[in-house]
């Protein structure tokens, strides 16, 4: 069943509001909320407003609905404007990447302090990198989880009852600013979120680019053959989308090559721990071969779980 469509502004921010747990307001208040460019449609619940900060970068949660807007934004220009992405009309007029999940799913945002001012303009932070966060009763609450189309999730999640899941996905960062730096702020910001939430299991599809499997035939088999999920914390590709990952044999994997040739990303969820559903699928519309990331937070390297903690800490204090 696909998910409907919003009908206006109203139900656009009726429904984000509800999901987020956020109190009815009056209208005065709506109003004075959105003429100062603030109509929040996101509580925090609880978490504190920065979540980490290094220099002039800072890692937070999207709270209006202009914050939102700025992480479509950059997602255009990321996956339609640099990559092969094919955006449809709406993406296009709009030059935002948008779907109607992004009214029920959180947004982490990396945001850059320090840009400078243009000639007779106030200096304004910028947006710089974003993920985009569903928790597992949100998602029950309303379409599911976005990887669904893709993967059998709901086998996963149905053969784990007593586990919360959390699903990351839309990720990018703008090209200047793909730098350790700003992808540890933003697992600083996951780091908090799923403490907060109390997540056991965090799932989503990472993508290769290019829809030319036989051009991912080291990558994909290295994925299978060294970092495949155990079949019963394992989810597959849908029927009908699934493409076999067992591409060449094991011992002909040269794993420094296959390594080299794995996206930073992918890269990033392995040396945390992660495993890899059984399959991959070719999404067309943004020009890339998907995988399902699947990973454990008690599987998490102690190592990134005390340096992320101690973060958050220097950032509390």
């Amino acid at each position: 069943m696909h998910p409907p469509e919003p009908t206006g502004l109203k139900a656009l921010a009726g429904s984000a509001a509800t999901i987020a747990g956020i109190k009815p307001k009056s209208n005065i208040v709506r109003l004075l909320e959105f003429s100062a460019g603030r109509s929040i449609v996101r509580d925090l619940n609880g978490l504190p407003e920065v979540l980490g900060r290094v220099g002039t970068l800072e890692v937070r949660l999207a709270r209006t609905k202009k914050d939102i807007k700025r992480a479509q934004k950059l997602r255009y220009k990321v996956f339609y404007k640099e990559m092969s992405a094919i955006p449809n009309p709406s993406a296009y007029l709009s030059r935002r990447d948008k779907d109607p999940f992004d009214r029920v799913c959180d947004h982490l945002l990396v945001v850059d302090h320090g840009v400078p001012a243009k000639p007779f303009r106030k200096a304004k932070p910028k947006v710089v990198g974003t993920y985009r966060l569903l928790r597992q009763e949100v998602a029950e609450a309303n379409f599911g989880f976005y990887s669904a189309h893709e993967f059998d999730i709901d086998a996963l999640v149905t053969a784990s009852p007593h586990k919360r899941f959390l699903e990351l996905g839309r990720s990018c960062v703008l090209k200047e600013y793909r730098s350790k730096r700003t992808v540890d702020l933003l697992w600083q910001g996951i780091h908090a979120y799923m403490s907060h939430h109390r997540i056991d299991v965090m799932v989503g599809c990472a993508s290769l680019e290019g829809t030319d499997v036989s051009r991912l035939t080291l990558p994909l088999s290295f994925l299978h053959h060294y970092a495949k999920a155990p079949r019963d914390r394992s989810a597959s590709a849908v029927q009908g989308r699934y493409v076999d990952m067992n591409l060449m044999p094991k011992d002909e994997i040269d794993t420094k090559r296959a390594l080299k040739a794995l996206p930073p990303l992918v890269k990033g969820y392995l040396r945390l721990g992660a495993t890899f559903g059984d399959g991959a699928v070719i999404d067309r519309q943004f020009g890339t071969t998907d995988v399902l990331v699947i990973l454990e937070v008690a599987d998490i390297d102690k190592r990134y779980i005390s340096h992320y903690a101690a973060a958050a800490n220097r950032i509390a204090a």
